[in-house]
């Protein structure tokens, strides 16, 4: 496989044909994902699969439907029907489960129906009998799953893989994987031009589980150089994704992924900046930029967020100065009152009683000076 060399002299605000890179935080279609304690309700018309299999459709996929021995990437919640206990949960674990069709395992016989009927990007709740599940004994290991369960599934095909029929991840080469993620990558940029986000995000995804954590570890030295220059601008690009989807959090997430690799990534400082910015997280914000110029002190992109953020900050000082001036500023002079006719009436007999009290008080001192 051709390595793939990153360019950190290049415009952080322009493409390469590696990574896509995002300006402005577009509008787009898709929603993240609820909490998931407890199953979602759907809706939508109930379509029976099997005698112990339904489905009900959650959001709509695209493309073909997986065949047999097709390699399937997935993310699922799963619970038992009866007590909505959740016990298992891939997007908990931000790891997409790998799955074979016709070679699952006997209590994911009801999953592989469900996977096989959606098409990639599709999520759909399932509901399984527990003939197709674990069965008359059920499960006390991991997962705890009580005897004669029946289970709802919550589930989204990331994609598949029809190539190399049967073989998983586990069973190619490095380079066999490297070269697949590679190739979902490259076809995740395709439709990110498209302004196809979910689609793209997809295969980004997908190109990921080829590169999990425990193949990583394995690797030293050129294979772990080829892997990390196509799992990093995975992730990054993800971010692209989710933050022209607004969902800013998960941004941050793929890119912090990055910077425990490579913490002076500066496209991965750059993205996570914006994402922090949109989040009205300033100060973190301004923290990832001027980190980033520091490893791209020409790049006019991270120039412009530092100037922006400035202009917010000016904006929001002089807000909350007109805000504090009407809270402490000088009190205002209360106007008088008009007095209504009894109360004039009474100060004029007020006034009129003190000055007959001091005629009286002249009066009697004069008498008093006469009689003298």
């Amino acid at each position: 496989m051709e390595e793939i060399q990153e360019h950190q002299s290049q415009s952080i605000g322009k493409d390469d044909e590696d990574e896509i890179v995002v300006e402005q935080a577009a509008g787009a279609h898709g929603d993240p994902l609820q909490h998931g304690d407890f199953p979602p309700k759907v809706d939508s018309a109930v379509e029976i699969l099997q005698e112990k299999v339904t489905k009900q459709v959650v959001k709509e996929g695209h493309g073909q439907k997986p065949s047999k021995y097709a390699t399937c990437f997935l993310h699922y919640r799963a619970w038992t029907e009866s007590t909505q206990h959740k016990f298992e949960d891939t997007w908990h674990e931000q790891r997409p489960f790998e799955m074979v069709l016709g070679k699952e395992k006997k209590e994911m016989a009801g999953l592989a129906v469900g996977v096989s009927s959606m098409n990639a990007g599709e999520r759909a709740l399932l509901h399984v009998g527990w003939e197709l599940g674990y069965g008359k004994e059920g499960s006390f290991s991991f997962p705890n799953v009580p005897p004669m369960a029946d289970i709802i599934y919550e589930v989204e095909l990331i994609g598949f893989d029809e190539v190399r029929e049967g073989k998983a991840r586990g069973d190619m080469t490095a380079e066999e994987r490297i070269g697949a993620a590679d190739r979902r990558k490259m076809d995740g940029n395709s439709l990110f031009k498209d302004e196809k986000l979910e689609e793209a995000m997809q295969q980004y995804e997908m190109a990921i589980a080829y590169l999990g954590d425990d193949f990583m570890f394995q690797l030293f030295g050129k294979y772990r150089d080829m892997a990390l220059a196509v799992k990093n601008p995975c992730h990054l690009n993800m971010a692209a994704c989710l933050i022209k989807l607004k969902r800013h959090e998960e941004a941050i997430a793929q890119c912090t992924i990055v910077l425990a690799e490579d913490e002076n990534n500066a496209k991965a400082l750059f993205r996570r900046g914006k994402a922090r910015a949109e989040l009205g997280q300033t100060d973190a914000a301004r923290e990832d930029f001027l980190k980033a110029r520091k490893h791209a002190p020409e790049d006019k992109a991270i120039t412009r967020e530092l100037r922006l953020l400035d202009e917010h900050d000016k904006a929001v000082y002089k807000k909350q100065k007109e805000i504090y001036k009407g809270i402490f500023g000088p009190p205002p002079q209360p106007k008088p009152k008009p007095a209504n006719l009894l109360t004039r009436m009474w100060q004029w007999l007020t006034l009129i009683c003190q000055w007959l009290l001091s005629l009286i008080y002249h009066l009697f001192k004069r008498e008093r000076r006469k009689a003298d």
